[in-house]
């Protein structure tokens, strides 16, 4: 069967593995020509069963490197659904796009319903009575270790962290002070059932409290879930604010609205 190609223009995709490549398919179905960007070849995979016009690997430098792209690329809209912590490449896209004059679209994924949890500004904002003797599992991404184990540890908390098995992840891990015996390398959602290494982990450290990131999708569910079923306290960072000039949309739905 003929289908449409190019028919409304080049869209530039920049996501991950979590919602990406179904808003890839739903932007290809609509007859758009869709590029994606993508931080790692891992990240990348879910996408090579899809007819993409391109599916570029690394991260963008700057705010110069997005307009270049942009510029030589013939991109008509670009699509935002990077991590909801990713400020910066956020930024850069925003001044990118009104460099160049090119429309942006931020795809925000929803807040999670948190009955059973506690969203907090900053690690410093838990009552240190709250933390002190709890082995508390760190689930929120090794760049943050640094900043954040050393106030925890202060509160009185025994730190155990899963961090992504890449060296880059495990070097920020023990830069961090956290020692091996505390550190599981693994995905988020691994295993034959999703949630059951994150259950496993729980049991095999006797996890008392779960600290992660309000960044919406099924990490965070899984956690939501584990917490519940083990009847354990989750923190939630607040999830940041994205600049009050972007479009924002929160299903595949309204975002190919906007984009028509």
């Amino acid at each position: 069967m003929h289908q449409p190609r190019n028919r409304q223009g080049h869209v530039w995709l920049l996501a991950g593995t979590g919602e990406g490549p179904a808003l890839a398919a739903a932007l290809q179905a609509q007859g758009f020509q869709v590029s994606v960007s993508v931080v790692t070849e891992a990240a990348a995979l879910p996408y090579r069963s899809l007819s993409l016009h391109r599916v570029w690997v690394g991260a963008l430098s700057d705010e110069q490197a997005i307009v270049d792209r942009l510029r030589q690329e013939g991109v008509d809209q670009l699509v935002d659904a990077t991590h909801p912590f990713a400020t910066q490449i956020t930024a850069q896209l925003v001044m990118a796009s009104r460099q160049v004059g090119c429309p942006l679209i931020r795809y925000e994924r929803p807040i999670q319903p948190a009955p059973c949890s506690r969203v907090v500004e900053s690690v410093e904002s838990i009552p240190a009575e709250a933390l002190a003797g709890q082995r508390l599992l760190l689930a929120l991404g090794s760049r943050y270790l640094g900043r954040l184990v050393p106030p925890l540890r202060a509160a009185g908390a025994l730190l155990y962290a899963r961090v992504l098995p890449t060296p880059l992840a495990l070097r920020q891990a023990v830069a961090a002070g956290l020692p091996d015996h505390h550190l599981a390398l693994l995905r988020p959602l691994q295993g034959d059932s999703p949630g059951s290494l994150e259950q496993a982990l729980c049991r095999h450290w006797g996890i008392t409290a779960v600290l992660c990131r309000q960044s919406g999708g099924a990490a965070e569910r899984c956690w939501h879930e584990v917490c519940i079923d083990r009847g354990l306290p989750l923190w939630l960072l607040r999830r940041p604010a994205p600049p009050s000039s972007l479009l924002l949309v929160h299903s595949v739905e309204q975002m190919l609205a906007r984009l028509d």
